[in-house]
């Protein structure tokens, strides 16, 4: 029987590949936390991007309980999260309004293309059966 010590992982963050680890933010690149939303993003629906409707809604009323509300606290934050929802699910055609808010809240057309060549090439690593 093996051993392994997992105490040195202890309070880690998630693991990222090298090639886009940033440490602080370039133009380029994203922060960790960025990052951090982006693999979020990933396990996240496409009706985490809209309001429940009126059927949900009465559903809830009646039987319980609340959908949990996915939205981030942070405007920056949450339109990164929307595009990159976007970008899993759909791969390059992302609405044009998505990327515009994305543009709105602060971030670069470089920032877009490391976004959307990264979850590609998650996306072409899940299709593969391959998880980088």
């Amino acid at each position: 029987m093996a051993y392994l010590n997992f105490a040195t992982l202890q309070g880690s963050p998630i693991v990222t590949p090298d090639d886009v680890t940033a440490v602080p933010r370039t133009r380029t690149g994203l922060s960790a936390l960025e990052w951090q939303v982006v693999a979020i993003a990933q396990h996240d629906r496409l009706s985490s991007l809209e309001k429940p409707g009126k059927l949900a809604t009465a559903l809830t009323m009646i039987f319980g309980g609340q959908r949990p509300n996915p939205e981030l606290a942070d405007s920056r934050l949450e339109a990164l999260r929307r595009l990159a929802v976007l970008a899993w699910h759909k791969g390059y055609t992302v609405p044009r309004a998505a990327i515009r808010a994305f543009h709105e809240a602060g971030f670069t057309t470089e920032q877009y293309e490391t976004l959307l060549a990264s979850i590609s090439r998650g996306r072409a690593a899940l299709n593969q059966g391959n998880r980088a």
